[in-house]
């Protein structure tokens, strides 16, 4: 796949978005710890699962890079990395309450983030096992393995597409309580919505990897057909 001109031609546009948003994010992330905060990121997401009565969920340290912050559902368990649970600053703050929003989604059982836990099995199926299917497919002259690989790899743009609105929603909803807070200026929180806008288009071009590689599977088999 990585050689053929068909391949570079449909994905290779959005793979160069997708680095671009990383280095966006990255940057957008060093210029945020600029602006100093009052509040840590650990405060900031205590604050706002407090005042939404999820008192039961836990803040946990992890070590590691910062962005690797995630909501772990199945533990009710919200883990920051140290440069966002000590941070103050408006990265810090900005990717706690992020994560804080996928607590508050957890708690209200917004709809696409119920799907999107569902469809994690079937996801992860298909990004490590639907490709190489695929390709099985091609190289022995299959039409079936090709079409199973293609059917399990369809369930990793699926996710993808589930998952933006609960990216997307959990951002609006950081943003919507830090500035309730009254306690950043319009410097900070203007960097906040930077560093979440940026984070954002890493989802959007991840999405739009996974369907021109869908695209491109569904392509060649059809082509491997006539």
């Amino acid at each position: 796949m990585i050689f053929d001109p068909l391949y570079f031609i449909l994905i290779g546009p959005f793979f160069i978005l997708g680095l671009l948003a990383q280095f966006w994010v990255s940057g957008a992330f060093r210029a945020g710890q600029n602006q100093r905060t009052s509040l840590s990121g650990f405060e900031v997401a205590r604050r706002i699962l407090d005042q939404e009565g999820l008192n039961n969920v836990r803040i946990e340290e992890i070590p590691g890079e910062a962005l690797a912050d995630h909501y772990d559902p199945s533990e009710r368990v919200l883990r920051l990395s140290s440069a966002v649970y000590h941070g103050r600053n408006a990265s810090a703050v900005g990717v706690a309450a992020h994560e804080a929003g996928h607590a508050l989604q957890h708690a209200q059982q917004y709809a696409p983030l119920v799907v999107r836990n569902i469809a994690v099995p079937a996801a992860g199926l298909g990004s490590s096992i639907g490709i190489w299917m695929f390709i099985l497919g091609m190289i022995f002259g299959s039409a079936t393995l090709a079409w199973v690989g293609i059917i399990l790899f369809s369930a990793v743009v699926f996710f993808q597409l589930v998952n933006l609105p609960v990216e997307f929603n959990a951002s609006s909803r950081a943003k919507y309580e830090l500035a309730n807070m009254g306690v950043f200026s319009d410097a900070a929180l203007s960097s906040v919505r930077t560093v979440l806008t940026a984070a954002a288009m890493t989802y959007v071009a991840a999405t739009l990897q996974a369907i021109m590689t869908l695209v491109y599977l569904f392509m060649r088999t059809q082509e491997s057909q006539e």
